[in-house]
C-alpha cells in the first residue's frame, strides 16, 4: 500500500476521555534494601508525562494537527502538572474539575531502563460527573472538528458515551473508540472501534485462525452497528474489518519491542488525525502500524512527531536517499531541517563521472549534513555544451551519481540555471566546484539573500569531461 503523509495541519480533532499523569522516577540500583528483599532506588530524575486521554491528544499535536481535550481531573498539583504540559504542547485542555477526587496519577520507578514497580492513585469518577462531562464535550463538537477519540480507560469519565456518539454522527464526525470492559454495546453506532486481541477475544470469545477472527469480528460490528473494526494484534500486526469489504490484514514492523506503554495511544491517535486529514481509512491504517513500530521501541509513554513519521514514510516509500522529483525532494528537506541537518547544493553537467567530480563532491558533503546534487538536463547540456553532447543521459548520469557515498540526493532541471531550484529548495549551502570566486557562481545572489552561504571548493587539476571527451575524439580520428 502507497504510503504518504497527510497534511495534519489541517486536521482538528477531539478527545474525551480518562485523562491522566504519568509521573517517572528515575535513579540507579546498587543494593537489595534491608527491610524487605527489593531494591533501593536512589531517585535522581522526575518526569512527569501525560497519559491516557491525554496522551492521544499530545501524539495528535506533534503530528502537528490541532487538538481539544476534555476530560475530569481533580483540583490538586497534578492537574496543574498535566494543564501546563499539554498547553506547552499546544493541546487545548478545557477539563471539568471534581473537587472530592485526585486527578488520577500512575507512577513507575525506573532503573536501568527497566521499571520496577507502578503505584496508581484513583477513585473512579461517578455517573454525574460523567454525565457533565459529556455535556461539555458535546459543546466542543463544533464546525471544524474532522474527528471524535473516546479514549476509554475504564475510569469513570466515559460511563456513558452514547450521547456523545451520537451527536457527533448527527454532525456527521467521525468516531472512533478506544474500548474497554466487557460490553462493547455501550459504543453502538461508533464508526471505528479498536480493541487490542485481548479485548476483543473477551468479547467474542478465542479465535482459532484467521477465518474465525473475521467472522466474528463481523458479527461484533453487526450487532453494534460500527463502520469497522480495527483489532490490533501485538506481533501479529492489526486487522481491520469493514461490512461488505475485504479483511485488510497488515504485518507487525520488524522492530525491537523496548515498551508497549501507549501504543495504543499512538494508534489511535494517528488515525484520528489521519481521517480529519482526509486520508481513507486503509492508508490511516497502514501509518497507524508504521507509528506503532516507532513507539514500542521508546521507553514509557511517548509521543511520535510529524519529522519521525515522515522519515519512516520515506523509508518505507525507498525515497531515504537517491534520484527524487521536485515535490519529492521537498519533502524530504523539510524532514532534515526538522532533524536540524544542515543542507548542502551543488550542480553540473556530470557528463561522464570522473575521480574529480567524486573528490569535489566529498569536499562539498563535507560542508553539511546532506547533499542534493543537480544535473544539468540532456536539452541544457546541448544548448550549454554544443553538438555531440551529452555523452550520457540524464538518467544514467543521476543513476551514478546516485550510488555515490557522499550523495543523499539527485534532481535533474531542464532549465540553463539551476536558479528556480535554489529558489524552491532553499539549501543552507550553495557549493561549487572549479576556477570561481563567490560572484560567479550561478544563484549565489539568491542563496545568501535568504541568509545561506556561498562556498566555492578546490578545483581538482588534470580532471576534466571535455579534455576526456577530446582525447578520446583524437584517438578515434
Amino acid at each position: 500500500m502507497k504510503l504518504s503523509m497527510p497534511r495534519f495541519d489541517q486536521a482538528q480533532v477531539l478527545v474525551v476521555g480518562d485523562v491522566m499523569l504519568d509521573r517517572y522516577w528515575h535513579g540507579g540500583t546498587s543494593r537489595i534494601s534491608p527491610e524487605a528483599p527489593v531494591p533501593v532506588v536512589k531517585v535522581e530524575q522526575k518526569e512527569d508525562r501525560p497519559g491516557g486521554a491525554a496522551n492521544v491528544a499530545l501524539n495528535i499535536a506533534a503530528l502537528g494537527a490541532g487538538v481539544s481535550l476534555t476530560g475530569l481531573v481533580g483540583k490538586d498539583e497534578a492537574a496543574v502538572a498535566l494543564s501546563e504540559t499539554l498547553s506547552a504542547a499546544q493541546v487545548h485542555s478545557d477539563f471539568q474539575v471534581i473537587e472530592s477526587h485526585p486527578t488520577i496519577t500512575k507512577l513507575r520507578v525506573i532503573s536501568r531502563h527497566q521499571q520496577l514497580i507502578r503505584m496508581d492513585f484513583e477513585d473512579s469518577f461517578s455517573p454525574a460527573d460523567a454525565q457533565s462531562l459529556s455535556a461539555r464535550a458535546q459543546q466542543l463538537l463544533q464546525a471544524g472538528i474532522g474527528a471524535m477519540i473516546l479514549s476509554d480507560y475504564a475510569k469513570g469519565a466515559l460511563d456513558d458515551p452514547q450521547p456523545l456518539i451520537q451527536a457527533a454522527r448527527s454532525a456527521g464526525i467521525p468516531v472512533l473508540v478506544d474500548p474497554k470492559g466487557t460490553d462493547f454495546s455501550r459504543y453502538n453506532g461508533a464508526t471505528l472501534l479498536t480493541p487490542n486481541l485481548h479485548e476483543f477475544e473477551t468479547i467474542v470469545g478465542p479465535c482459532a485462525n484467521e477465518e474465525e477472527l473475521v467472522s466474528k469480528g463481523e458479527q461484533l460490528m453487526q450487532a453494534h452497528n460500527l463502520q469497522a473494526l480495527l483489532v490490533t494484534r501485538g506481533e501479529q500486526g492489526m486487522t481491520l474489518l469493514r461490512p461488505n469489504e475485504p479483511e485488510l490484514h497488515l504485518p507487525a514492523r520488524a522492530r525491537e519491542v523496548f515498551d508497549v506503554t501507549g501504543a495504543g495511544d499512538t494508534v489511535i491517535s494517528v488515525l484520528a488525525a489521519s481521517l480529519a486529514a482526509g486520508e481513507p481509512l486503509p492508508q490511516a491504517v497502514a501509518l497507524a502500524n508504521l507509528a506503532a513500530s516507532i513507539v514500542v521501541a521508546k521507553l514509557g509513554t511517548a509521543a511520535i512527531s510529524a519529522p519521525e513519521l515522515r522519515r519512516a514514510v520515506q523509508a518505507e516509500k525507498g525515497s531515504e536517499r537517491g534520484v527524487l522529483s521536485l515535490e519529492q525532494l521537498q519533502i524530504a528537506l523539510q524532514d532534515a531541517r526538522a532533524h536540524g541537518e544542515k543542507v548542502v547544493f551543488t550542480n553540473g553537467c556530470f557528463d561522464i563521472l570522473h575521480p574529480g567530480h567524486a573528490g569535489y563532491l566529498e569536499q562539498a558533503r563535507a560542508l553539511g549534513d546532506r547533499l542534493v546534487v543537480a544535473v544539468n538536463g540532456d536539452d541544457s547540456i546541448s544548448r550549454l555544451k554544443g553538438p555531440g553532447r551529452p555523452i550520457n543521459p540524464v538518467e544514467s548520469r543521476m543513476s551514478l551519481l546516485s550510488k555515490l557515498e557522499s550523495v543523499d540526493w539527485v534532481i535533474s532541471f531542464d532549465t540553463d540555471t539551476p536558479e528556480e531550484l535554489l529558489e524552491a529548495l532553499r539549501p543552507d549551502i550553495l557549493a561549487k566546484g572549479g576556477d570561481y570566486d563567490k560572484q560567479s557562481v550561478v544563484g549565489w545572489e539568491i542563496v545568501e539573500g535568504y541568509g545561506g552561504e556561498v562556498n566555492v571548493l578546490t578545483l581538482f587539476d588534470n580532471f576534466s569531461t571535455t579534455a576526456i571527451v577530446e582525447k578520446v575524439l583524437d584517438k578515434n580520428q
